[in-house]
């Protein structure tokens, strides 16, 4: 059985694992893409900080002629966060006939926040038998582990969650659509005051394709699909985060000044007709020293139960999901296919081509 084909679109700093992880897999990357200037041309064994590999970063203006010549398997997207900003990534990949796996969190759930062009997306990975699916850390810390959680309880009456992270580890996007460096004024009129609207308004802007979620919105819509609970409500508060002193950003190259945004928390509440509550929060921030991530989450119910882990590490974490997902979405049916409705994720101990039907 040959080797499964790798296209890596976006090289920054995931990527370095995620191609590293993708070869230690048995698989191989035949193709690279980005934006940036400044590592186009470049073999991305350096940025796998290790021995070259023979491929080297092109334009991302090249990908739907380069896919159509080398014919990867699947396409492995790390850019954006929001589905609106990967469209046309997404569009060119799944019309060549490619699979494609993205940590754009809002693509964890995107069929709750943008579904209009989730639908298109769908059509257009069914007309050309390929699937979509979005995971990362989200898949398994605050998605599987939760799920499995309340598989262990008699009787759940409320999820509830909260988990951190350092945006510097993420990128530019990341940062910029969690507020870091605005000052509260601007935070207030460029995220918080999205939240200040009737049911009806922010309907209108979901169907419009207008809607920015939080990630935790996508969240809890995948966590109702994976347990079988239908929401019939739900909100979402964003609220920026501060510091007492200054802190540099290396991701924004900026100092945020003391008392400005150095990230946001976001609270999401959806009610179901169950009677199941899910309130899902999560703080993406610039760190102080002194700070570090924590993921916690608590099943109340018959019994309660809370899970609390520190310092994960995140950004491996979600490099290490993406690659061990790669045979669950070769092995899909066809379509814009959520996490939640794929196998439960496996440790990959054989080359990953070994796990495809």
């Amino acid at each position: 059985m040959e080797k499964i084909r790798v296209c890596q679109i976006g090289c920054g700093k995931m990527s370095k694992y995620t191609m590293r992880y993708v070869y230690e897999k048995g698989a191989c990357v035949v193709l690279a893409f980005d934006v940036n200037e400044k590592i186009l041309g470049e073999d991305i064994g350096n940025i796998m900080e290790g021995s070259k590999k023979g491929v080297v970063v092109e334009d991302i203006a090249l990908l739907e002629k380069r896919l159509k010549e080398e014919k990867p398997d699947i396409a492995i997207i790390e850019t954006m966060s929001l589905l609106n900003d990967l469209g046309d990534v997404l569009r060119t990949v799944v019309s060549c006939g490619v699979n494609a796996i993205t940590t754009c969190e809002e693509a964890f759930f995107a069929s709750n926040s943008n579904p209009t062009l989730y639908e298109e997306l769908d059509r257009l990975a069914k007309a050309n038998n390929a699937t979509i699916t979005g995971c990362g850390y989200q898949d398994i810390f605050w998605g599987g582990l939760i799920s499995n959680l309340a598989a262990s309880t008699h009787k759940v009456t409320m999820i509830k969650g909260s988990s951190s992270y350092n945006v510097e580890d993420y990128g530019l996007a990341l940062a910029k659509a969690h507020g870091a460096g605005l000052t509260l004024e601007e935070f207030e009129k460029e995220i918080a005051s999205l939240d200040e609207m009737s049911e009806e308004e922010r309907t209108k802007l979901i169907n419009n394709r207008e809607f920015a979620p939080s990630y935790m919105w996508n969240v809890a819509g995948w966590l109702a699909d994976k347990l079988d609970l239908h929401i019939t409500s739900i909100t979402q508060k964003c609220v920026p985060k501060t510091h007492s002193e200054d802190i540099y950003s290396s991701t924004l190259d900026m100092t945020i000044k003391a008392g400005d945004a150095t990230g946001m928390s976001a609270v999401v509440t959806a009610t179901t007709k169950e009677g199941v509550t899910i309130v899902c929060e999560c703080i993406g921030k610039v760190y102080s020293k002194e700070e570090f991530d924590v993921n916690e989450w608590t099943i109340e119910g018959e019994p309660s139960t809370t899970m609390v882990i520190n310092k994960p590490n995140t950004v491996e974490l979600t490099c290490a999901d993406i690659v061990n997902r790669i045979p669950d979405v070769i092995n899909a049916e066809s379509g814009f296919v959520p996490t939640s409705r794929m196998p439960e994720l496996k440790y990959r101990v054989k080359s990953l081509e070994e796990y495809i039907d």
